[in-house]
């Protein structure tokens, strides 16, 4: 999104994509109280008996509390601390002689700019650190400082890594996060003395190219949000075609020339009237928003536009959490759906995109898709479509009442449990009241106009969420697409399909399309290696292209992410 357990600050367990993480053991010189460092270098333990600044640190560490902080309670974090603190006998780690040390100073910095990076700066007490160092001849002001410091770069490092919220608390099943760091090791091995504390932290965050482009998207829109002034359109009281005055033009122009939907170049006639290229901007806009891209100026285009510019900072920072709760690695390319944008991608060995296309999700408020990750093990040819008990309950039984030849009409057929065909035409009573009973199943015969299309795509999962083809094509072209009952419809199945089976070279997109017409029946062909699947949730999406895109909350998964980070540490494991 496999599965790697959800502890944080856990003990490093392999190489990544881009990244390769291996625990590195300190060597501990009993006899001298030395800790080995890169280059020779020691982290020098105290030999002389506690000092003031030692007992001090051992009181906060002993406590996992320390009020200096922005967020006091460190005590999810207290055993690494301790564990970094005694491997140098509790010496001081970033002041030499009263000063700060320079790896103190650069990771100080970085700590600042920590909200580039979709973080909060003040979760690591960005505001604080200068008063902090002016008091560092103080023994105990110097202890609370370094463990201050000690604490903020260890949350920072978790955080970057591998995000401050476990998916799990905000119901998001994501089971194959990134390998996490030994923090005290990371800290000793690489900063106490390291040579380049920027490289070693930059490295820390996802490798991924589509995160590193949400980030600079989201730099970019930090300061947009700081240009713009707020001001808000009038919304017309019906939709404003083009070639028709608009009191707003002025501020339209402005907004889209500073989003860059409207050409800096571009020469916008003088007067009120609503028309090119301020129109076309509009549809460049729109396309980026999840909206039909028509150039129609209704309650819904305007609604984004007077949507604030922080909102969309905010989108992008949600995005890069997401990110971070995904492996570095998989074992064969993926296939993505992000629900809120209705899309689907599938990659090559590379990361690169090598096929997209529209789908179909859950209904919101009632059928909503879940988010998870999966195993893709096989695929199954004019398949039948086995119908969930809760929509035999709730719509296929009431269906029968009404009409007791809806099976025979819409092509389905009464089984057992175990599958034997018990009727396919008018339904009993007594039929009626088994199925009622859940005793009998229902389910939609192969062909063209079963639900499930003439394919689907299995990955076998707790929701019995899969991947299919439609009868419904005409779904794809809509703006909005949740109109499921939890599974994804694809647009293009014969591509996906011929992709899934892309390791037998046999299964060719010609011969995928002859199974799917006028193959036999239920057909499954299993999947050489299993393909990761990842059902996902990003209200933004920077494309390939370069460009920026966003979506609706559909869900309202976005404004359950910002509650639980304003909860603020500790955060729940």
């Amino acid at each position: 999104m496999m599965n790697l357990g959800f502890a944080r600050c856990a003990f490093v367990r392999g190489c990544t994509f881009g990244l390769c993480v291996v625990g590195i053991l300190a060597t501990s010189a009993c006899a001298t109280g030395k800790a080995l460092l890169p280059g020779g270098e020691t982290f020098q333990a105290a030999t002389s008996g506690p000092t003031v600044a030692d007992s001090s640190l051992r009181e906060i560490v002993a406590a996992g509390q320390l009020s200096d902080l922005r967020w006091p309670d460190f005590s999810d974090y207290r055993a690494y601390v301790q564990t970094f603190y005694e491997s140098s006998g509790y010496n001081l780690a970033w002041t030499r002689g009263g000063q700060t040390t320079p790896q103190a100073l650069a990771i100080i910095e970085i700590l600042k700019q920590a909200d580039g990076k979709g973080l909060n700066a003040e979760d690591y007490d960005a505001s604080r650190w200068a008063d902090r160092t002016k008091q560092l001849s103080q023994p105990a002001a110097a202890a609370r400082f370094d463990t201050a410091l000690t604490v903020c770069v260890m949350r920072y490092i978790s955080d970057l890594h591998i995000g401050r919220v476990n998916p799990t608390h905000v119901k998001f099943a994501l089971t194959g996060r990134s390998a996490k760091y030994d923090l005290p090791q990371f800290l000793t091995q690489r900063l106490v003395n390291g040579q380049n504390v920027e490289a070693e932290l930059a490295a820390v965050q996802p490798q991924f190219a589509g995160y590193k482009a949400t980030q600079a998207w989201l730099q970019r829109y930090i300061e947009l949000a700081r240009q713009d002034n707020g001001e808000q359109l009038p919304v017309p009281t019906k939709a404003l075609d083009p070639g028709k005055p608009y009191a707003g033009i002025p501020r339209l122009t402005s907004l889209l020339h500073l989003l860059g939907d409207l050409p800096a170049d571009a020469v916008v006639p003088a007067g009120d009237v609503y028309q090119a290229p301020l129109v076309d901007a509009v549809k460049r806009y729109q396309s980026r928003h999840g909206l039909t891209a028509d150039g129609r100026l209704g309650a819904q285009t305007v609604k984004e536009l007077n949507t604030p510019l922080s909102t969309r900072v905010e989108q992008l920072r949600l995005t890069l959490e997401r990110w971070r709760w995904l492996p570095q690695e998989f074992p064969q390319p993926p296939v993505v759906v992000n629900i809120p944008e209705f899309r689907l991608r599938a990659y090559d060995a590379n990361h690169k995109v090598v096929l997209s296309m529209n789908v179909v999700v859950g209904k919101a408020l009632r059928h909503e898709t879940p988010v998870f990750d999966d195993e893709m093990k096989y695929v199954v040819f004019r398949p039948y479509w086995n119908v969930p008990p809760s929509i035999q309950r709730s719509e296929i039984v009431p269906a029968i009442q009404r009409d007791r030849d809806y099976i025979s009409k819409k092509n389905y057929e009464v089984t057992t449990q175990a599958g034997q065909v018990v009727t396919s035409g008018t339904i009993s009573d007594e039929v009626l009241q088994q199925l009622r009973a859940g005793k009998l199943a229902v389910r939609q015969k192969p062909g063209p106009t079963n639900a499930l299309g003439l394919v689907k795509l299995i990955f076998p999962n707790q929701y019995n969420v899969y991947l299919h083809s439609t009868p419904s094509q005409q779904l794809f072209s809509q703006a909005r697409r949740d109109f499921s009952h939890g599974c994804i419809r694809v647009e293009k199945p014969a591509e996906l399909s011929a992709w899934a089976l892309q390791d037998k070279p046999e299964w060719t997109v010609e011969r995928v399309r002859a199974a799917m017409q006028k193959g036999p029946d239920n057909v499954q062909v299993n999947l050489s290696k299993p393909v990761p699947v990842l059902i996902l949730y990003g209200t933004a999406v920077a494309e390939e292209d370069g460009s920026v895109h966003f979506f609706d909350d559909l869900y309202g998964y976005d404004a359950d992410l910002e509650k639980a980070l304003a909860r603020g540490y500790p955060y729940p494991l």
